[in-house]
């Protein structure tokens, strides 16, 4: 997966198209990955435990990680990534349109 924690996306598919968020985690498995204030839905939820508050809940929910795309951090363009092996031997991400390594 091309996508990580913390990277800042855009949304292109969807309600939410046009926002600007960051990720919050990954699902590598099912490619999805849960971005901050985007695909809120509503669940109706009754109280369990000690914790939860029953009603109506506001809650995000993943989205496919092929309908987001990488804002680079370097030109701040959204941007597909490209991969190159660096001279120590790792392997890192690379912004296709400014060729800077994104980290």
């Amino acid at each position: 997966m091309r996508l990580r924690a913390n990277d800042t996306v855009l949304v292109l598919k969807g309600r939410d198209r046009g926002k600007r968020a960051r990720v919050q985690y990954t699902l590598p498995k099912q490619d999805k990955i849960l971005v901050e204030g985007v695909n809120l839905v509503s669940r109706h939820t009754k109280p369990t435990g000690t914790t939860r508050q029953a009603g109506i809940i506001q809650k995000e929910m993943p989205v496919q990680s092929s309908n987001v795309m990488l804002i680079c951090t370097h030109c701040t363009n959204p941007t597909r990534v490209a991969w190159k092996n660096l001279a120590d031997g790792t392997k890192s991400r690379i912004c296709s349109k400014c060729k800077e390594v994104i980290e």
